[in-house]
């Protein structure tokens, strides 16, 4: 079986394919804009999405060629594919907006109701701080549920995590609960009911939906969660990336050298507890990203903002490094 990761950093996307004789060739592609999110598309296996800052790209051919294919002039911070209607996807941009398209990304029209302020309380005071001068805030995440084709889950940093019902023509209020600072969200692969948050307070975790949250502290000695991700086959078992808040002007979960982050694991109502076994001890480079493999459970990969990728096959009681380097780690997928 082949395995690929694709990762995006700044103008770069970086592609690891695991050859037949078990070697792995590295190559990448060299955008016209900044690429900040990456989304394959389980209902055509050899498509994935990029986000730019000047539209999508698509590529057909698991991230070896890519093209535009829409929403020139937005700055397109995160996308969801649906699992559930072929060509149906959501863009989330900067400033905070969510549009759909329902022909693969060829045409897009704005979701209006997600401007509506009296719709989304507080909309007048997201901003944030990650990307001066201009403070503007940005969807960071959308998320659809694997289970109901029209509820649709969108996160603001340092905004709000909302919600809609009806595949984004209403949209919630901030959901109570869930971290207004978010960073990653998402839903588990096969639980619809399971959704889960990393962002500036830690995580987050709902089991309604995203209805409903709670924020599980116990064992989380690290208040700065970035990225989340859940095992395929039990949901109450999910791992965060987290480091400390920290130093004044950037969190020092972001100074690469000494970010001195962790990688935690939640099993049901047990405490978090901090993995090793293998990993950088301390972890000096962040987990900008962390992913689970749909078929294969208890495997969960960890890529580090240094290009490390490492790998574990037990729920994470053991890691080993695989042997390549990504350049530098932001947003990676597995294809």
């Amino acid at each position: 079986m082949t395995t690929v990761f694709l990762n995006a950093h700044s103008t770069t996307i970086t592609r690891a394919e695991r050859m037949a004789n078990g070697n792995w060739e590295v190559t990448s592609h060299t955008a016209q804009y900044k690429v900040a999110c990456l989304t394959p598309d389980s209902t055509h296996p050899n498509r994935v999405y990029a986000g730019t800052h000047n539209g999508i790209l698509r590529s057909d051919d698991d991230g070896r060629t890519w093209r535009p294919v829409g929403m020139a002039g937005h700055i397109v911070k995160s996308l969801a594919v649906s699992p559930h209607r072929s060509g149906v996807l959501y863009a989330g941009t900067k400033p905070p907006a969510v549009f759909k398209s329902e022909d693969g990304g060829v045409h897009w029209r704005e979701l209006e109701a997600f401007q509506h302020i009296r719709d989304i309380q507080g909309r007048r005071f997201w901003c944030s701080p990650a990307e001066p001068p201009d403070w503007r805030a940005y969807v960071i995440a959308l998320a659809i549920s694997p289970t109901e084709p029209h509820v649709l889950m969108a996160g603001i940093e340092f905004g709000a995590v909302v919600r809609s019902e009806d595949g984004g023509r209403t949209w919630s209020n901030h959901r109570k609960g869930a971290i207004r600072d978010c960073h990653t969200l998402t839903f588990h692969a096969r639980k619809g009911n399971w959704v889960y948050e990393a962002g500036g307070r830690g995580a987050a975790v709902s089991r309604d939906g995203g209805r409903t949250w709670e924020q599980p502290r116990e064992g989380l000695d690290r208040r700065y969660g970035w990225a989340c991700a859940a095992d395929p086959e039990r949901p109450e078992v999910w791992y965060v990336s987290a480091g400390p808040i920290g130093w004044k002007r950037v969190p020092q979960a972001h100074v690469d050298g000494a970010a001195n982050s962790s990688i935690f694991r939640k099993a049901g109502g047990a405490p978090w507890e901090k993995l090793g076994g293998g990993l950088p001890q301390p972890m000096s480079y962040l987990a900008y990203s962390l992913i689970t493999d749909p078929a294969a459970p208890g495997h969960v990969y960890a890529g580090l903002s240094n290009g490390e990728v490492w790998h574990s096959t037990n729920y994470g009681d053991s890691w080993q490094r695989l042997p390549f380097n990504l350049g530098r780690v932001w947003r990676m997928v597995l294809i």
